[in-house]
C-alpha cells in the first residue's frame, strides 16, 4: 500500500509561512494499492482532501471515504473536493452510525443552509452516503475494520486497513489513556499506526479535557500493541514548524517514529 499524507493538522487549518514544512491543512490521508495509479480509499475528509484533485488522473474520483467522526476538522473538505465534485464521480461515504440518523442526514446537519449554500445531494455525481456500525467492511480490496475508539463530542471510529501487502491503523483523535482490551486487539502487529498526537506531555491536561493523546501516549501505545511504524498526526495548529523540529528531535522509540508531514508518502511493503 501506499499511503499518502494530504492533512496532518488538528482542529482548524494553520495557514503561513510558520506552518510551511509540516503543513497546515486538516485531516485527510490516502490510500492506494500497489498496483494502482492513484488512491481509491480515502480517510477522512478535512481541508487536506483539495490536495487529493492534483493526485488523480482524469477528471474525476471513484472510491471510497471514511470518516473517523463528524467534527469540522474531519469532513470540512468534503464539499471541497474538486475531483469529487464532478458528474462522472462515484463515491461511497462511511460514517459512524449515532442517534439514529442516516448517514445523508447525519450531514445535512451541517452541509446545508443556512451553514452550507447546498445539501448532500447537491454535490455532483453519484455519491452514497452510509451510517455504519462496528464491524468489517470489503472495499476496493481493501479489508477494513471500523472500530470505536474514545475521544469527545460524538461516535468517533478508527480503522484498521488491510490489504496483501499489509495494513495501516488510522486513529486521528482519541484518548489513548483508555485501552481497552479489545482496542488492543484492533491494533496488533499493525505494520503502520497513524495516530492522534496533538499534544505534549505538559499539555496532558488539556489532551484529556477534549479527548486527545500526548506524543508520549501515541509511542507508548504503539508499544503494547506491537506496532511496527508509528506515525504521529493531527499537530497542534498552533504549533510552528521550529516546535516541531524541537519536538521531533526528542522523540524516541523502540520502533521507527514519524511525525507526519503534508505532501509525504509511505509504503507498506509486501511481507516475506
Amino acid at each position: 500500500m501506499r499511503v499518502l499524507f494530504l492533512g496532518v493538522r488538528g482542529s482548524t487549518p494553520a495557514p503561513g509561512s510558520e506552518f510551511v514544512h509540516y503543513g497546515g491543512h486538516t485531516s485527510c490521508v490516502a490510500v492506494a494499492h500497489d498496483d494502482a495509479v492513484a488512491p481509491t480509499l480515502v480517510l477522512d475528509a478535512g481541508t487536506g482532501i483539495r490536495l487529493l484533485s492534483d493526485r488523480l488522473p482524469g477528471r474525476d474520483f471513484s472510491g471510497v471515504i471514511l470518516l473517523t467522526h463528524l467534527h469540522w476538522d474531519h469532513v470540512q473538505g468534503l464539499p471541497f473536493f474538486g475531483k469529487g465534485d464532478q458528474p462522472t464521480s462515484d463515491i461511497d461515504v462511511y460514517l459512524p452510525a449515532q442517534d439514529g440518523l442516516g448517514g445523508r442526514d447525519q450531514l445535512a446537519r451541517f452541509l446545508a443552509p443556512p451553514a452550507f449554500p447546498i445539501l448532500p445531494e447537491g454535490l455532483q455525481g453519484h455519491w452514497r452516503f452510509h451510517a455504519i456500525n462496528p464491524g468489517l467492511l470489503e472495499l476496493d480490496g481493501f479489508h477494513v475494520s471500523a472500530f470505536e475508539v474514545e475521544h469527545k463530542g460524538g461516535r468517533t471510529f478508527g480503522y484498521r486497513v488491510t490489504d496483501v501487502s499489509g495494513s495501516i491503523a488510522y486513529v486521528p483523535d482519541h484518548a489513548a489513556v483508555s485501552r481497552p482490551a479489545s482496542l488492543a486487539g484492533f491494533l496488533r502487529d499493525v505494520d503502520l499506526l497513524i495516530h492522534d498526537a496533538q499534544f505534549l506531555d505538559v499539555e496532558r491536561e488539556v489532551a484529556a479535557r477534549f479527548g486527545h493523546s500526548t506524543v508520549t501516549d501515541s509511542i507508548e501505545l504503539g508499544v503494547d500493541v506491537g506496532a511496527r511504524h508509528v506515525v504521529l498526526f493531527h499537530h497542534a495548529p498552533a504549533r510552528t514548524d521550529a516546535e516541531m523540529e524541537s519536538m521531533e528531535r526528542g522523540i524516541e522509540g523502540p520502533m521507527p517514529v514519524t511525525v507526519a508531514r503534508e505532501g509525504m508518502t509511505l509504503t507498506v511493503g509486501t511481507r516475506d
